[in-house]
C-alpha cells in the first residue's frame, strides 16, 4: 500500500499538540508522578508488564503523559526502553527463591506453608467507596500508623520462601517431571518473532501482551474454543532477587554474584486435565501444566497466560486459540493499536484510487442501462 506525505501542516500539528496539553491541564491542576506511583499500583503493574520494563517511576511518568491511557503509556515506555543500553544479563532466576506476599491454590485446600491471601480484591464487595472522595494525606497517614502498629511484631509474609505445590504432585507421579532446559532463550525484543516459535518466544510475547487481549483469548478457550477447564495449581505474588555474575567469579559461582534488587512478579502454574488412552482402550486422566509469569501483581493476566501457554504447546487447527500465529500476532498492544490508529493518517491517494474505480464502474453500469 502506498502513502503520500502531507505538506504544509506544521502549524496545525503544533497547535494540535498545544491543545493536547490544554486538555490535560485545563482544570488548573496536575497530578504528581509520585501520587500516581503511590495510588495506581494496578495500572503501573500492567504498563510495566506490557512494556517489558520494570521501573515504577517511569511507568507512572508514562501514565501521566498518556493521561491514563494504558496503550499510549506502554508505547511511550517501550520507546524509552529501546534507547537504554543493555549493560548486563542477570543470572538465572529460580522462582523457588520468591519472597512470597500472596500465595493460593484453587486445587488444594491444604498446601505446604498454607494459603496466604495477601492483598487482593477477590474478597471485597464491588461497591463504590464514597469515603475515598474525602480521603486526604493526613487521614491516610493516620490509618497507616494504626495499621503498622497493629502488625508490629508479626512475621511479614513478604519474608517467606515457600515450596512449590506442584513439586509434591511430581513426587507422587501425578505430573510428569519438569526437565531443565539450559538453552539460551530467544529474545523477541532483539530478533523478530518467527514461526514455528520457541516456547521462550511465546512466553515473552504472552507476558508483553495486552492484558485485555490475553484475557479475552483465554476466556474463549474456556468457553469452547478448546473446551478446556483448567485449575489454578498455585498462584503466588512476591519479589524475586536479581543478581549479576561477578566478572572474576568462576562459572556458576553464585556466591560471588552481585545483588541488584528485587522485582515484584506474579507467577501461576495451571493444571490442565487431559484424558490419555492406554492399552486395551483404557482411559486415564492426567494433568498438563500451563505457565504464566509477569511483572507486578497482575493475576488475571498471569492465569490467562498460563492457559494460552498450554494451548500453544498443543497446536490444533480447529481452534484459533491454539494457533500461534493468530494468538501471538494479535495480542501486542503497541502493534495492534498502532495499526488501528494508523487508519487516521492520510490515505488520500489510495482512497482516491478506489473512489475512481467505483465511479468508473457506476458510469459503465449507467451506460449499459441507457443503451439497454
Amino acid at each position: 500500500m502506498g502513502y503520500v506525505a502531507v505538506k504544509g501542516g506544521t502549524l496545525a500539528i503544533e497547535e494540535s499538540i498545544k491543545r493536547l496539553k490544554y486538555e490535560r491541564v485545563q482544570q488548573g491542576q496536575t497530578i504528581e508522578v509520585e501520587k500516581i506511583q503511590a495510588g495506581m499500583r494496578g495500572l503501573i503493574d500492567q504498563v510495566m508488564s506490557e512494556s517489558s520494563l520494570f521501573d515504577e517511576s517511569l511507568a507512572a511518568l508514562a501514565i501521566k503523559q498518556a493521561e491514563g491511557n494504558p496503550e499510549e503509556a506502554v508505547f511511550l515506555l517501550r520507546a524509552f526502553r529501546s534507547t537504554v543500553p543493555r549493560k548486563h544479563y542477570s543470572s538465572v532466576i529460580e522462582s523457588h527463591d520468591m519472597k512470597v506476599e500472596r500465595r493460593i491454590s484453587a486445587s488444594f485446600k491444604d498446601i505446604p506453608g498454607g494459603q496466604i491471601l495477601g492483598a487482593t480484591t477477590d474478597y471485597t464487595h464491588r461497591l463504590l467507596d464514597f469515603q475515598l472522595m474525602s480521603e486526604t494525606d493526613n487521614s491516610v497517614q493516620e490509618w497507616l500508623d494504626d495499621y503498622l502498629y497493629e502488625k508490629s511484631g508479626q512475621v511479614s509474609s513478604g519474608d517467606l520462601t515457600l515450596p512449590k505445590v506442584l513439586d509434591y504432585l511430581r513426587k507422587e507421579g501425578l505430573i510428569s517431571p519438569c526437565e531443565n532446559n539450559d538453552e539460551e532463550p530467544d529474545d523477541v525484543t532483539r530478533e523478530s518473532l518467527e514461526f514455528p516459535s520457541t516456547r521462550s518466544q511465546r512466553l515473552q510475547v504472552l507476558t508483553r501482551g495486552q492484558t485485555g487481549a490475553v484475557t479475552s483469548l483465554a476466556y474463549a478457550v474456556i468457553r469452547g474454543y478448546g473446551n478446556l477447564h483448567p485449575t489454578v495449581g498455585e498462584l503466588r505474588v512476591g519479589k524475586l532477587p536479581i543478581t549479576i555474575s561477578s566478572p572474576t567469579a568462576p562459572a556458576n559461582g553464585k556466591e560471588d554474584d552481585y545483588y541488584l534488587g528485587d522485582v515484584k512478579v506474579t507467577e501461576v502454574e495451571m493444571l490442565m486435565p487431559i484424558t490419555i488412552e492406554k492399552e486395551l482402550g483404557k482411559k486415564e486422566m492426567e494433568f498438563e501444566i500451563g505457565y504464566g509469569l509477569c511483572f507486578g501483581q497482575n493475576e488475571t493476566k498471569a492465569i490467562a497466560m498460563g492457559i494460552l501457554d498450554n494451548c500453544l504447546e498443543h497446536p490444533n487447527p480447529d481452534y484459533p486459540s491454539h494457533n500461534e500465529e493468530f494468538v501471538l500476532y494479535h495480542i501486542d498492544s503497541v502493534e495492534s493499536t498502532g495499526f488501528i490508529s494508523h487508519l487516521k493518517m492520510p490515505h488520500y491517494v489510495t482512497f482516491q484510487s478506489k473512489l475512481d474505480s467505483v465511479r468508473k464502474t457506476k458510469k459503465k453500469q449507467r451506460e449499459e442501462v441507457k443503451n439497454g
